[in-house]
């Protein structure tokens, strides 16, 4: 994020707007990489037939076209989450489905489309609003996938789309539990969803038809002391925890995001990035602060959260070690972990997606 932190005025995240692809003076030197760096959809220009060309963010060079209507919302397509590169879209019938036309690696021309089982509302439940989409493989056609979806309340769905024609359908006793997003752990190889303040974690086995959560405490330890003015702006704020796992480290963190209304924009609600913190949980119910978590990036939005090591591409300019950046379709912020330093850009993004790295069966090439 190097170029955030030299020129933060010069960027525009708008429909309209123009972002530098690489700072002044640079060359234009390629480098050959199997996948593709981290990315997010910052708008598409429209290219005809109803389909725009995208423009991916900290990806500049890469080229795909996609409905216009996915990117914009505009149809009768609603983003409602996003997992592994793939988006979970709701039609106003109330059916899901996934497709991979904002993924970067995937095909212009003949796109994925997954059809999901008609949902099922459990009674006092909703399946209205989405809190996000889990898988637990990098695609949904695998034979052994499960997609997960954690509505806002007690309701927990999950589907195998390879092998599956229903929803099974899991009622979440606990409240602490209704606004909380589900991540799944390769390894672990259970589903997990942070309780609200975090201290407990809920864990289900979906492989074996788990109904009912494993329940873990948390015990936070070497929570940095804050005077009285920080601990009363962080109590003021709403508060985001995520549960994110490196499969290069083998590591589990523990983030948690604070926001809080800075003013009206566009006649909706401002929320600004106030503070980040992140614990590394150690597998005895320790979660201990951190601001060292080494050659890794953590990567927050509304899709599955994830983390890069930032030697896996030595060559890309737009990524930083020891570093958290978040997403949201009204602010992106970068936080250097080392020093709290936090930099924020008021955004308005229609697709708010970090796709991971993505393989390539060609090479793909960027600027340094």
């Amino acid at each position: 994020m190097s170029l955030f932190l030299r020129e933060p005025s010069k960027l525009c995240f708008r429909k309209q707007g123009v972002v530098r692809s690489s700072p002044p003076h640079s060359e234009a030197i390629s480098f050959p990489s199997s996948q593709t760096p981290p990315c997010f959809i910052l708008r598409a220009n429209y290219s005809g037939e109803g389909l725009g060309q995208l423009r991916y963010f900290l990806a500049p060079d890469l080229e795909k076209k996609a409905p216009m209507d996915l990117v914009c919302n505009d149809g009768e397509m609603v983003k409602v989450g996003s997992s592994h590169g793939w988006v979970a879209t709701r039609k106003r019938d109330g059916t899901l489905r996934l497709q991979d036309d904002l993924n970067p690696a995937a095909s212009d021309t003949d796109p994925k489309r997954i059809q999901l089982p008609p949902l099922v509302t459990l009674p006092h439940c909703q399946t209205e609003l989405v809190a996000n989409v889990s898988m637990s493989s990098p695609s949904p056609e695998d034979e052994d996938c499960i997609v997960a979806v954690k509505f806002f309340g007690p309701q927990l769905s999950y589907c195998r789309p390879g092998c599956q024609s229903e929803w099974t359908n899991v009622r979440i006793a606990s409240p602490c539990f209704y606004s909380s997003r589900v991540m799944f752990s390769k390894k672990d190889d259970m589903f997990h969803i942070p309780a609200s303040s975090g201290h407990i974690i809920g864990s289900w086995d979906l492989r074996k038809d788990q109904s009912k959560p494993k329940l873990r405490k948390l015990w936070f330890q070497k929570i940095p002391k804050m005077t009285k003015t920080k601990r009363d702006l962080l109590d003021s704020c709403c508060t985001t925890e995520y549960l994110v796992e490196s499969t290069s480290t083998g590591e589990t963190f523990l983030v948690k995001h604070y926001k809080k209304a800075s003013g009206i924009l566009d006649e909706a609600v401002n929320m600004k990035t106030k503070a980040v913190m992140v614990f590394r949980l150690d597998g005895k119910g320790n979660a201990v602060y951190t601001q060292d978590i080494g050659d890794l990036c953590i990567f927050i939005s509304e899709s599955e959260p994830f983390c890069v090591p930032r030697s896996s591409f030595p060559f890309f300019p737009c990524m930083s070690p020891n570093a958290v950046t978040v997403l949201s379709d009204r602010e992106f912020t970068f936080m250097n972990l080392a020093d709290g330093c936090i930099l924020s850009e008021v955004v308005t993004v229609s697709c708010p997606f970090y796709i991971p790295p993505q393989d390539k069966k060609e090479k793909y090439k960027f600027r340094i």
